[in-house]
């Protein structure tokens, strides 16, 4: 795919499969050029020189490696989705730890005093990637990193009358679809034999079920990839590179890989592109807290009659 597709070719002494072993050897073991100079004979230049150029050559792949939606359709039979139709996946954002000038570190400083940058991600049902926005600073709110996803020109497109699942921190709103505030939520708060008592409680353990997915993603994301869990020595915009490159060959991987111990989610492809102008905007509406309630309380009757049976 490098060579057909990303159009890279071997050079006098280094070959499409060196680079290409080189550079995966670099962001799954976070090394620095003197390691890989050691282990691949060449010089240090020339590391980062092919480092580069492979780079450059996956972002070209996006359109080819990024998953496109599938939409949870009124027959699905999977525990965790079939209860959100029309739903498109999860997103969430998670940090990547970076080096930025002292001048620089305010804009990115956490309150927990880490300098991330904030990263927007996207997935499917099945794990993989959809959509991947890096660049933000750490100090920035995930709903201001979503406004800016949705209205960019070839940012995240939601069309109407489908959504998003997303966790509290973001607006309740057209495309997006939070939990309820103040009810019981994680995973872990149902493990130990409780029972949801209430239509937001049950929305709520079902919603958490289903949204889980973009963490355990973010989580095998960064145990693949180990420049993802530390500082990089990159530049940011290198870096913001980097994380899509990531995300990339993690899909490449999740799709090749006969056997991914990581995939629980069965892999479908049943999508067909929703045609519908996308939204535009992200913001709370009553409309869509309304409809929430509704679909709480639909989903609270269905399960507790099929109890009673």
């Amino acid at each position: 795919m490098l060579r057909t597709i990303g159009k890279l070719k071997d050079t006098r002494h280094v070959t499409v499969e060196e680079m290409t072993a080189l550079f995966v050897h670099i962001l799954a073991h976070h090394v620095k050029n003197r390691v890989i100079i050691n282990r691949f004979m060449h010089s240090g230049e020339t590391i980062s020189r092919h480092f580069n150029k492979v780079l450059k050559r996956v972002i070209r792949l996006q359109s080819h490696l990024l998953k496109q939606p599938e939409v949870v359709t009124e027959n699905s039979t999977d525990a965790r989705w079939k209860w959100f139709k029309n739903c498109l996946g999860a997103l969430d954002g998670t940090y990547s730890r970076i080096n930025v000038p002292k001048a620089h570190k305010p804009r990115y400083r956490t309150r927990k005093n880490d300098i991330p940058t904030n990263v927007l991600g996207v997935c499917s049902q099945d794990m993989q990637f959809t959509f991947v926005l890096p660049g933000w600073e750490g100090s920035t709110t995930d709903s201001r990193v979503l406004r800016d996803a949705v209205s960019r020109r070839h940012g995240l497109k939601v069309p109407r009358g489908f959504y998003y699942l997303v966790d509290a921190g973001y607006p309740n709103g057209e495309g997006f679809l939070t939990p309820y505030r103040g009810q019981r939520y994680h995973l872990n708060d149902w493990r130990t034999g409780h029972q949801p008592t209430t239509p937001q409680e049950f929305f709520n353990m079902k919603h958490s079920s289903a949204r889980n997915v973009i963490e355990r993603y973010f989580g095998l994301l960064k145990r693949r990839w180990a420049i993802l869990r530390s500082p990089s020595f990159y530049p940011v915009q290198t870096h913001n590179r980097i994380i899509v490159t990531c995300v990339l060959l993690h899909n490449h991987i999740t799709r090749e890989m006969p056997t991914n111990p990581f995939r629980e989610l069965p892999f479908t492809e049943n999508y067909s592109q929703p045609a519908r102008d996308p939204i535009e905007y992200v913001d709370a509406s009553d409309q869509w807290q309304t409809w929430r309630d509704a679909m709480a309380n639909e989903m609270f009757n269905e399960w507790h009659a099929s109890r009673n049976a």
